[in-house]
Formats: structure tokens, sequence, C-alpha cells
């Protein structure tokens, strides 16, 4: 199974990033990313990623997570793939490439395509 711990649930995912994920990992599992006070101390956010790392392990307990793709807010992803990894998670990010567009009007129109998951 991946747990997907990212602002992107599984539905909103490109065909090729979910037929890539279900290959390598089986099952994808989305646990929403929490929203990440501006204000919150350092021991705020490593309480916050104690928390969610204990979550996944309580998930892990009855069903073997293969990786954890874990994207999002810098401090707190820190936080929590140090503590996944202390304890032999996978930790995986998706990268893609980024295309943009600039319309007549200006506007740029960006548009990001799905290339693999890689290792933290």
């Amino acid at each position: 199974m991946l747990i997907n711990l990212s602002n992107h649930p599984l539905s909103q995912w490109s065909e090729r990033q979910r037929e890539t994920a279900h290959a390598q990992f089986g099952k994808v599992r989305d646990i929403p990313f929490p929203a990440i006070d501006p204000y919150a101390t350092e021991q705020e956010i490593q309480n916050l990623a104690k928390e969610y790392f204990t979550q996944i392990e309580k998930i892990h307990q009855h069903e073997r997570v293969k990786a954890v793709h874990l994207m999002g807010e810098f401090s707190f992803s820190f936080a929590l793939v140090d503590l996944l990894k202390k304890s032999g998670f996978r930790v995986v990010v998706s990268t893609s490439e980024r295309n943009v567009t600039v319309l007549e009007n200006g506007e740029k129109q960006v548009k990001f395509n799905f290339v693999k998951f890689r290792n933290y």
C-alpha cells in the first residue's frame, strides 16, 4: 500500500500517476495533508509530525505500507520524513515536468505532467 499524504488526493491524480502507483505499491490510501499554522513553533511542528507518524504506524500494523508519498509544507514534511525513515519506512515524492504556456492576455497557464516517484 502507498499512503498518499498530500494536498492532492488520488482522485485528482492523472491516469499515469494512478497506474504507476498501483503498479509499484498496490492500493493507495489518502491521508489529507494538515493545514500548517505559519506561526507554529518548531516544537508544535515536531508534535504534529509525531501524531501523523503514529497514525501511519497504526495503519501499517493492519496493512503493510510499502511507501508514504509525502508532499507539502517543508518543515512538517522534513520532520515526518525523518521519523518515517528512522523507522524503516520508504518515503517518496512525485516528480513532474512543468509546462508553461503564456496566453495572449499575458496570463501563464501551468500544467504539471507526472514523471515518476522518487525516494527521499
